[in-house]
């Protein structure tokens, strides 16, 4: 089966080159899509599911990183595997350390043919290993451990300082009147476009901040992100079923709704 791939990338010159490199270092791929943004990346990608992303890290709106980390979440359970990420990056040497530990590749802009080169064969050495009766099974939980290295989902929050404690009240505002809400009554909050939802046991308020802003102002130890687009405070959880997909829903003390986890951050719900 001829293997696919998709490229992300916003400068329409370095996409063409990087269409031609592959063509002549691999003339058996087949590009079935390039785009020029994150949210078509996502689209395209789930839409064509192919073997292969080949994303820039920073492309206007939704970006490489932010992309990828969709598609980990979205990826239908009944796919095919996962496909094997490329970052295309402008980032120093310093930066790129956190790619050469993970198991995602990169190529720096513009691309350069040798460099090209070794991520094509170690794809092709991937996808043989995947293609194989004894090779690895659909490398969704694979990618879920590199982006959480990238994205650095999971890692121990930096210790707060005075000058960066936590939030103590949430101030929103509604018409000329702002209400104050006590940090320890909100249960979970949740993008809705440009503001967050603060839900509370019996109200719900609006705050005109994103939510990786608020992430930013209150305690990681309290409030644990479950999706890209919720937070929930921990003892607010009453459970979490896992169904026969292996996906999370969790249940809380005070509020009806139930609220999906992502594949991201499933691991933070383990037996002890």
């Amino acid at each position: 089966m001829q293997t696919t791939a998709l490229i992300a990338e916003d400068e329409a010159l370095l996409a063409a080159d990087l269409r031609a490199e592959l063509a002549r270092l691999w003339p058996a791929l087949n590009i079935v899509a390039t785009v020029g943004d994150g949210e078509a990346a996502v689209t395209q990608a789930l839409a064509l599911q192919p073997d292969l992303l080949f994303l820039d890290i920073r492309m206007p709106g939704m970006s490489g990183l932010e992309a990828a980390q969709t598609l980990a979440e979205d990826w239908p359970d009944s796919a095919k595997p996962f496909p094997l990420i490329v970052f295309v990056t402008a980032y120093d040497k310093y930066a790129l350390h956190a790619f050469e530990h993970a198991a995602v590749d990169y190529v720096l802009k513009p691309v350069q043919a040798n460099r090209l080169a070794k991520t094509c064969a170690r794809l092709q050495a991937t996808l043989q290993q995947r293609a194989a009766p004894q090779g690895a099974p659909p490398s969704l939980d694979a990618a879920m451990d590199q982006l959480r290295a990238l994205l650095g989902v999971g890692m121990p929050a930096p210790p707060a300082t005075p000058a960066a404690s936590p939030l103590q009240v949430i101030q929103a505002s509604a018409g000329n009147t702002i209400t104050m809400v006590p940090i320890d009554e909100v249960l979970y909050f949740e993008a809705a476009d440009k503001y967050v939802r603060v839900v509370t046991a019996q109200r719900e308020h609006l705050i005109r901040m994103s939510l990786r802003e608020l992430q930013m102002r209150i305690d990681p130890a309290c409030f644990w992100q479950v999706h890209r687009s919720t937070i929930v405070r921990c003892t607010a959880i009453a459970s979490a079923l896992r169904d026969d997909s292996g996906k999370l829903t969790l249940t809380l003390r005070d509020r009806p709704e139930k609220l999906g986890v992502s594949r991201l951050y499933a691991d933070a719900f383990k037996g002890m």
